[in-house]
């Protein structure tokens, strides 16, 4: 789909698809950190909710 949408955008204006191919990977770059604190954010969450269901596996297994 994505690049079915930069063809469409190359044949309507191609100064602006060579600019997008070209800062494409500058904007992924920048990007990268904010997308590992969204994982790390994530893995944060899901610890606490298994502290806090721990102690009802617990007792649903004995």
């Amino acid at each position: 789909m994505k690049l079915f949408l930069f063809l469409i955008l190359l044949v309507i204006c191609w100064p602006a698809a060579l600019l997008a191919l070209i800062l494409y990977p500058f904007v992924w770059l920048i990007l990268l950190p904010f997308r590992l604190i969204g994982i790390v954010v994530g893995g944060v969450f899901e610890l606490i909710g298994a502290l806090f269901t721990l102690p009802a596996r617990v007792l649903r297994a004995v």
